[in-house]
């Protein structure tokens, strides 16, 4: 099985959450700053779209597959045998919960501001022993070269090994990469609306709908801003994965998915 597959020329490793941490304990103990891309449908077609972003995703120390069907393009398409995905909010929790016994220190960038701080009580109250050593919530708009300095000198003092960002995509992403030179964070992610999740503002999907790749579904009927989104991206989606079925299971092609 390929060590990792290509889809829409983004690199995804075959990894899984123990995979993921493992490789984020060795990342901390060399102490160099990296950025994870957390990859649903949404992201993924909007870097097919934006040079600049599918940069982002291709220059990231890892992304891995939030969204389950990239991974039914990854088994169908690239001839995986991936098992689960690798999502943001699960990954943020276990990354969390196992950095109690290693003394891991988190810092947390976005949200609401009532999200952030109930986000903080709520890990507090599940997760005694966490170290959260610092939160900021910036304001819902871009913001100046001297308030990225500001918020980096902040991240930087609280010597976090992780740095959650939860801005959505693709402004999370566009903000790491942007500041990834002047981070001193070994692990720094993207993670959309775990923040909300964790906090308790937004119920995730139940999980036969997670299973069945209906999360963005529930979400939808939760938020209906979010229909306009998912009819623009997921109608992409499933178009290019019905055309590289085709073009690799039928007419045999075989450069698809770039195996390594």
């Amino acid at each position: 099985m390929p060590s990792i597959v290509q889809i829409a020329g983004v690199s995804f490793p075959i990894t899984d959450y123990d995979s993921a941490i493992r490789k984020f304990k060795d990342w901390i103990g060399k102490g160099t700053s990296h950025q994870v891309c957390i990859a649903n449908v949404h992201t993924l077609v909007t870097a097919m779209r934006t040079p600049a972003y599918l940069t982002i995703m291709r220059k990231a120390a890892m992304v891995t597959m939030d969204g389950q069907p990239l991974r039914w393009y990854a088994n169908a398409v690239c001839g995986s045998q991936i098992t689960d995905r690798v999502c943001g909010p699960e990954l943020m929790l276990r990354c969390l919960q196992q950095g109690i016994a290693l003394n891991w220190r988190h810092y947390l960038l976005g949200g609401r501001p009532e999200v952030l701080e109930m986000l903080q009580i709520k890990l507090h109250q599940q997760l005694p022993g966490v170290k959260l050593v610092g939160g900021y919530s910036p304001p819902f708009r871009l913001l100046s070269s001297d308030e990225d300095s500001r918020i980096v000198e902040e991240i930087n003092k609280s010597n976090a090994d992780f740095l959650w960002v939860g801005l959505g995509a693709p402004r999370q992403e566009q903000w790491i990469y942007h500041n990834l030179h002047r981070l001193n964070v070994p692990v720094c992610l993207g993670v959309g609306a775990a923040f909300d999740f964790h906090a308790g503002f937004v119920r995730r999907a139940p999980h036969w709908m997670q299973s069945f790749g209906l999360e963005w579904l529930y979400r939808a009927s939760v938020d209906l801003r979010l229909f306009r989104r998912y009819l623009d991206t997921n109608p992409t989606f499933i178009w290019m994965l019905l055309r590289d079925w085709i073009r690799v299971r039928l007419l045999k092609c075989s450069d698809i998915c770039g195996h390594m």
